[in-house]
């Protein structure tokens, strides 16, 4: 077995991924609220270590053996990935109803088809029927949501509308110069960010917990402001080229293992005979 042909097929089969992971996030790097994605890179030796106490057999058995490919032991592999939630740059906006969180690991409660979902991206609007929505349509909800089964409802005469740095909205009273209190936007933190699970449109789903907590007092809510993505672009072109460049060296090792190699041992064995 040309055990150099497989390393290198498994290392150019990581590196693949690697590079539709970078490709996904350059091309959301202007989306609003988006969070970069990373890979970690590992081998099948290191899973073999964390993993052998748990597998039928003990280390030192001849049975064991079946359970480890030598050959397979430095193959650079997907071993683990994350989501970087560190906060985005702030980017003022002339829409009052956009909404940022300045604090990491928080996030705005919406309404889906599919059920509650969290997202970072604040930029909310208004449907002909005076819902708070997300640019995709879905329903922002209320801190009392649970409880009154409502969403957040703005009349046409609200033209001016202030939201505090807790979700606290309050709207003008017609004719007047006064303010009264409405709803109050849901802020969320999970116990567990690492449970989040990313579904597209900028949403979250979250399966740890059948009901949320609203954080009363988050401050964090910036009115008038936009989240940018986290992503590090100069960062991320850097990563595509190194990627690049590994799958050349693969392709090129792979190819040396097959041509080079092959021909060279049938040279020698038509000499002897």
């Amino acid at each position: 077995m040309q055990s150099g042909y497989y390393s290198s097929a498994a290392g150019m089969v990581t590196q693949f991924n690697r590079l539709d992971t970078i490709s996904n996030n350059l091309a959301n790097v202007n989306t609003v609220g988006f969070k970069e994605d990373n890979l970690i890179v590992g081998d099948f030796l290191r899973l073999y270590k964390e993993a052998r106490d748990e597998l039928p057999n003990a280390n030192h058995t001849k049975e064991a053996a079946q359970f480890l490919n030598r050959a397979m032991n430095k193959a650079p592999q997907i071993v683990d990935s994350y989501i970087d939630h560190s906060v985005g740059n702030m980017e003022k906006s002339d829409n009052p109803l956009d909404m940022a969180l300045s604090r990491e690991g928080l996030f705005f409660l919406v309404k889906t088809p599919e059920g509650i979902r969290l997202t970072r991206d604040g930029t909310f609007t208004k449907d002909d029927q005076g819902k708070l929505i997300t640019k995709s349509g879905y329903e922002v909800l209320p801190s009392d949501y649970f409880i009154t089964n409502q969403p957040i409802m703005l009349n046409p005469e609200d033209n001016i509308i202030q939201v505090d740095k807790n979700g606290q909205m309050f709207k003008n009273v017609p004719g007047s110069v006064n303010f009264t209190a409405g709803s109050k936007l849901f802020v969320v933190q999970p116990d567990n960010i690492a449970m989040l699970k990313k579904e597209g449109n900028n949403l979250y789903r979250y399966d740890e917990e059948t009901q949320f907590q609203n954080i009363e007092e988050s401050g964090a809510v910036l009115q008038g402001f936009v989240e940018k993505s986290n992503v590090n672009a100069v960062k991320m072109m850097t990563q595509m080229i190194e990627t690049n460049r590994l799958v050349g060296m693969y392709q090129k090792a792979m190819d040396t293992q097959m041509n080079d190699m092959n021909r060279d041992a049938i040279e020698k064995i038509a000499k002897k005979s």
